[in-house]
């Protein structure tokens, strides 16, 4: 008899799919604001960090955007599936190529539009990957390198620039763990990372843009 894996959720995931559904079937009309943080919990009885995680999983997938002061609003009831199911289907040079222009352009308003919050998250994003380098764990370290890339989308202020780098980075992660085997480029290129990071700190929009360009090419 054979057997089939049971895959299980987290709880913010199960949260994510229970307001994803609510989405389609209408009951979180697009463009409607989302219920506050405590009524989402009282609905779905789970904590703060939950909710959290499932809205900003949901906000990725294109689903939900969320405005700082305002509120979170439903954007769309499809996400980016159908982006998604044309990107798995597409030529990895192709992806790296969309990724590499996209990321150009973000890393250009980044340097701009760049946030205390969004420094932030780059730095601690940057620690994690130097040390998940060090110890040699390379599923955390590329997870860490996609993190500090994505803050730096989160920082550039546009939302759907941020909403496509999220969804591709996605597929490059899955690639990365394909052609490397160990986290000695992670190693070697932790500096640049590091001078990036200053250069975008410093609205330094030219050395910043350089800078990714010598980091593209390494890969």
């Amino acid at each position: 008899m054979k057997t089939e894996a049971i895959v299980r959720r987290s709880l913010a995931e199960e949260v994510a799919a229970a307001i994803e559904e609510k989405i389609k079937l209408g009951e979180f009309p697009v463009e409607s604001k989302l219920p506050t943080e405590p009524e989402l919990m009282k609905q779905f009885a789970v904590g703060r960090s939950s909710i959290r995680e499932a809205v900003k999983y949901l906000s990725q997938s294109g689903y939900l955007n969320v405005q700082q002061g305002l509120g979170t609003f439903v954007k769309s009831s499809t996400g980016h599936h159908a982006l998604d199911s044309k990107i798995e289907k597409a030529n990895f040079n192709d992806i790296f190529e969309v990724r590499h222009v996209l990321e150009l352009r973000i890393i250009e308003k980044a340097a701009l539009n760049r946030t205390s919050k969004g420094l932030k998250d780059m730095a601690q994003a940057l620690k994690n990957r130097a040390k998940y380098a060090e110890m040699g764990n390379l599923t955390a370290c590329v997870n860490a390198d996609i993190s500090f890339h994505s803050a730096i989308a989160e920082s550039c202020g546009n939302s759907i620039l941020t909403a496509l780098y999220t969804t591709l980075s996605e597929h490059v992660n899955k690639f990365f763990m394909t052609i490397y085997k160990d986290t000695v480029p992670f190693l070697a290129s932790q500096q640049q990372h590091e001078e990036l990071m200053l250069a975008i700190k410093d609205k330094e929009v030219k050395k910043a843009v350089d800078i990714a360009n010598r980091i593209i090419q390494q890969l």
